[in-house]
């Protein structure tokens, strides 16, 4: 009914012939009255409804400073945003994450999100409390003195609980990645097949070009994030079943449903 009303009041607005003006400003008040729906109401709707989206920035808070772990949650939120056109720049202390692109794609990246860090998080919990992680070695480079000259060599150790957990969530964390963009590879293949494409390729090169450009204008991120990796030893063992537990993760909402800031840097989304 807001739709209705909208309707007939833009034609009224638009037309220069007076009387036709009245006729459709009748109409639209009748309707009004009888659905008691106030006219500023209905101009609001349809204004909204035809307002082109734009791009914009959020800010998604990730965790409290000194939280462990906050990298590996930053890599997973940055994973689903990569496969959903929001670019992403992380903050230093990865807190927050800055995401940019439209509305509907960051709701969408953040549902995701939110659903998919539980999962993570109570996967990785059960991983250390089941005593599987004891059985995981890492990697380490260790110096020693010989004949009087130092040697480095690679050992393997046992790997403590949060190497083995940060292990586990990075490795969860580039699975779902690896889904989701099978996943917006298939559906934009479809979208942009000839029998169906009118106009969705063009459609989606204009994104595109708009969030590029918007990017550049407004991002302030200083070089590139480069993820959780260098901050923990690899132990494959915690990788493998991190892995295992991504790939049965449930996606939920994902496309094949249907003041002064602190130092920042690029992330992978976009």
């Amino acid at each position: 009914m807001l739709t209705r009303i909208g309707g007939l009041l833009r034609k009224a607005e638009a037309t220069d012939n007076e009387h036709e003006a009245e006729a459709f400003l009748a109409a639209a008040q009748r309707l009004a009255t009888r659905s008691s729906i106030d006219l500023a109401v209905a101009r609001a709707h349809v204004a909204g409804r035809e307002r082109r989206p734009t791009p914009v920035q959020r800010v998604i808070p990730i965790g409290e400073p000194g939280k462990k772990g906050l990298r590996t949650y930053v890599q997973l939120f940055v994973a689903i945003a990569h496969a959903n056109d929001v670019r992403c720049d992380v903050a230093r202390t990865s807190t927050q994450v800055y995401a940019y692109g439209f509305d509907t794609d960051i709701d969408t990246c953040e549902a995701l999100y939110a659903s998919l860090l539980v999962q993570m998080v109570r996967a990785s919990d059960h991983y250390i409390k089941s005593g599987q992680y004891r059985t995981a070695t890492v990697e380490k480079i260790v110096s020693e003195k010989r004949w009087g000259r130092t040697v480095r060599r690679r050992v393997e150790a046992p790997a403590a609980p949060v190497t083995a957990r940060l292990n586990f969530q990075m490795a969860f964390a580039a699975r779902i990645g690896r889904r989701l963009a099978e996943v917006k590879s298939e559906v934009e293949a479809e979208a942009v097949a000839p029998e169906t494409a009118t106009g969705t390729a063009l459609a989606l090169r204009d994104k595109e070009l708009e969030l590029t450009d918007f990017y550049g204008r407004i991002s302030e991120a200083r070089g590139t994030w480069r993820g959780p990796q260098a901050s923990a030893g690899h132990s494959a063992a915690a990788r493998h079943a991190g892995d295992r537990a991504g790939r049965a993760a449930r996606l939920g909402t994902s496309p094949e449903l249907d003041g002064a800031r602190g130092q920042l840097t690029s992330g992978a989304g976009g």
